[in-house]
């Protein structure tokens, strides 16, 4: 078990007709940033990306990858590496449970930003350290439900119930009042608030700043430039109001002409050569 006394993550059933997205302004932060190269160590964790199953690109992390990486390192010490805008609060509040129930210290380093449903996986740090410039960002549970008028009074009493159910996380990592953690959470109508590596310490979300702590970049390789454009071409849709699910859609039609090969293989899509001259062209066409 964790060396902190965290409280477990409640389980919620999934609603129906619900899609998890990171916050547009902060999916657009997380965009513009290198690329961060994973750490080579066997107990290292490495968490670079959305929480969360993205089947459009095979991107994301999941708790089946955190469950996987647990098991190959054993009862040992492991450290967690973070630089993500978040996701789908389902997967993070799983992430969470499975590193609250490692036998061994768990150490957690922010990188850039924990921001949203990879917050949570902070939380989970027996130690959890901010590197000079990293932020963590908490919020309202945030999430698209699509359906009548029913479905959105059911989901606005399914939100309430998530949003204590994060509150009741950081309020056992942080020792804040209560009150003071969701007003946090609710600043800006639910758009939450940023917390600076110092800020972070302050209010007991992190334990301490380490200014010399930085991630590696990764090498400026071609499947890395592809990726960047991707990111940054789906932030800025997800800014124009484009939700992930049609974010992917168009920017698989983007990259190829035909149907069959869009629907027969999204990775054969993803790593068409010709991605990053159409990406910058979509760009270039939001901005104006």
């Amino acid at each position: 078990m964790s060396l902190r006394k965290l409280p477990e993550a409640k389980r919620f059933e999934r609603p129906q007709n619900f899609q998890f997205d990171p916050p547009s302004d902060v999916f657009a932060k997380w965009a513009e940033q290198p690329i961060a190269a994973e750490s080579s160590s066997d107990n290292v964790i490495s968490i670079f990306d959305i929480i969360g199953e993205d089947p459009w690109t095979g991107g994301g992390f999941t708790a089946r990858r955190t469950s996987a990486a647990l098991r190959s390192i054993g009862e040992r010490d492991v450290k967690v590496q973070i630089n993500s805008p978040g996701g789908d609060m389902f997967e993070g509040m799983a992430i969470y449970n499975l590193l609250r129930k490692h036998n061994a210290k768990v150490t957690v380093e922010v990188f850039g930003m924990a921001a949203s449903a990879a917050s949570i996986i902070a939380m989970a740090g027996d130690e959890v350290v901010m590197g000079g410039g990293s932020f963590i960002m908490v919020h309202k549970a945030w999430g698209l439900v699509i359906g009548n008028e029913f479905d959105f009074a059911d989901a606005a009493e399914t939100f309430a119930g998530f949003d204590g159910a994060l509150a009741d996380i950081y309020e056992a990592r942080t020792g804040l009042k209560r009150d003071e953690i969701v007003a946090l959470m609710s600043h800006s109508r639910g758009d939450g608030t940023w917390l600076g590596a110092t800020a972070a310490v302050e209010k007991g979300f992190s334990d301490r700043v380490d200014e010399g702590m930085a991630a590696d970049t990764a090498n400026a390789s071609n499947d890395n430039r592809q990726i960047m454009a991707r990111r940054q071409t789906e932030a800025a849709l997800a800014k124009a109001g484009f939700t992930r699910a049609q974010r992917s859609d168009m920017l698989s039609n983007l990259i190829s002409d035909d149907p069959a090969q869009r629907d027969a293989s999204r990775d054969a899509a993803r790593d068409a050569g010709d991605f990053t001259v159409a990406a910058r062209q979509l760009i270039d066409i939001l901005k104006n």
